[in-house]
């Protein structure tokens, strides 16, 4: 018992000594690179096409994107959630390249994009956690890697522009199968003017022990980045595939609307971990799905921390019997800024079961809003799932609501809900202010152990990082001296 109290103190002069040492972000900078091509401010049928023959696509995919296109065209923006309407479309660029090439040797990328990637850390990661790895800069991927012991098991790992090239028929199986062009406004723009992602193909009974890694940079002011996800993982396999997201801060928005399609198959393993710390310029727009399969395990695990406004709800759609699903999310509403998030669960099959687990924090008039769905249809029988949304308030101006969507049609399946919301305690401050925390800082530690049951559940080495953006989210709002 004292062995561990001593290891507790030892963790709090540690976090104390990195509250007080606390310097301004890494992410947030922005460099000159300039795109050797733009297709310009606004969208229209020219511009889509003009995308599909810069890439040299096949005739299907050209033809799918101006489906998608009219469809965009044709749906309203969503009205039901957070007020979207500074998004600029006119003055919106939706595709920049980068440069003209994409490599798989570090050396070769070009030397502006690589010093913005290496302040960020992306090549000292990949080298001590990762067995493999996407960079994509703006619009288009400019560095693919994958650890040769992986490549020679069949594993494919690249950006989709290059799987589109390489591999056009598994593309094809799964592209826009999860997540139809007719899904939603965002998930149609995705389908008109997407543009890298990831193509992450892992074969029967291989099973992956470091995580693969995405990480997306939108340097541009004005932009948009649309890329497209694709992870199946086939019978018996298990991956974990990990995104990180960073943009500079601009006056004028940008837009960031993604697709994140995940097939899980027969007694397959997948995790899907996703640290996004846009700036507050930033819309951010994505639409995430999973197909579960039978006696598949799917695991989304999320931390939502920048951007002006978030819309974002992974979903499972579980399948076969057995199949099972959990989803876990930290959100961090700062300052004029609106996290709307959240989970979904379609229950399809007998023996199913789901988690969800949200835990939000607003800050100064920070918004946070939980939005789910759990559907238990009729024959999944003795199916389960648990949904637990948990909100913490900081101070008065900050806000939280709760808006869960149950619909249970069969009577064999159980389910629960719970919710709670509180306000940092005058008991909790007074303890550790008697053990000589400030104010702020004994804030910062209530708030951490109010995310610990999330933040375990994340890697050691992506616990790390997004604890350090938290307590910098915390700094720059104030809450931390």
């Amino acid at each position: 018992m004292e062995e561990i109290d001593v290891r507790r103190e030892e963790e709090l002069d540690k976090l104390l000594s990195d509250l007080k040492n606390m310097k301004q972000s890494n992410y947030e900078f922005h460099d000159n690179n300039k795109p050797i091509y733009s297709t310009g401010k606004g969208l229209d049928k020219k511009v889509v096409e003009e995308i599909s023959e810069i890439k040299k696509e096949p005739d299907w995919m050209r033809r799918l994107r101006l489906k998608a296109l009219e469809i965009f065209q044709s749906k309203p923006v969503p009205t039901w959630g957070p007020d979207l309407s500074g998004i600029d479309w006119e003055n919106t660029s939706y595709y920049n390249r980068p440069d003209d090439r994409r490599v798989n040797d570090w050396n070769e990328v070009p030397d502006q994009i690589k010093d913005t990637f290496e302040k960020l850390g992306i090549p000292e990661i990949e080298q001590k956690y990762l067995a493999g790895s996407v960079a994509q800069y703006d619009s288009e991927g400019v560095y693919h890697n994958l650890k040769k012991v992986w490549e020679d098991k069949g594993v494919v790992f690249m950006d989709l522009d290059s799987a589109v090239q390489n591999y056009p028929d598994l593309v094809k199986e799964y592209y826009c199968k999860a997540v139809p062009v007719t899904d939603n406004k965002f998930a149609a723009l995705n389908g008109a003017v997407w543009s890298g992602g990831s193509f992450l193909y892992v074969p029967k009974g291989v099973q992956i022990d470091m995580p693969l890694q995405t990480y997306f940079r939108m340097n541009g002011e004005a932009t948009g980045q649309f890329e497209h996800t694709i992870v199946v993982a086939d019978e018996g396999s298990k991956v974990h595939y990990v995104e990180g997201c960073t943009a500079p801060i601009y006056d004028r928005n940008s837009l960031h609307s993604a697709i994140v399609e995940i097939y899980a198959k027969k007694n397959s393993k997948a995790r899907y971990t996703s640290v996004q710390n846009w700036s507050k310029s930033v819309y951010n727009m994505p639409t995430k799905r999973a197909w579960v399969d039978a006696n598949a395990q799917m695991e989304w695990v999320g931390g939502s921390l920048g951007s002006k406004i978030t819309m974002l709800y992974p979903s499972s759609y579980l399948r076969g019997p057995y199949a099972s699903a959990s989803n876990l999310n930290i959100s961090l509403a700062g300052a004029g800024t609106v996290k709307d998030t959240g989970a979904k669960a379609i229950h399809m099959a007998p023996h199913t079961t789901s988690r969800i687990v949200a835990k939000s924090i607003s800050i100064e008039d920070g918004k946070a809003v939980y939005r789910g769905l759990l559907r238990m249809n009729k024959g999944a029988e003795f199916s389960k799932s648990k949904v637990q949304c948990d909100a913490l308030l900081i101070n008065d101006q900050s806000t939280s609501y709760t808006y869960p969507h149950d619909e249970i049609y069969e009577p064999t399946a159980t389910f629960g809900h719970e919710a709670s919301v509180g306000r940092i305690g005058t008991e909790e401050l007074t303890y550790l202010r008697s053990r000589g925390l400030s104010e702020d800082e004994a804030s910062s530690m209530i708030v951490l152990g109010f995310l610990d049951d999330v933040m375990r559940e994340i890697p050691m080495e992506f616990a790390v990082e997004m604890n350090r953006l938290i307590k910098l989210e915390m700094s720059k709002l104030g809450a931390v001296g």
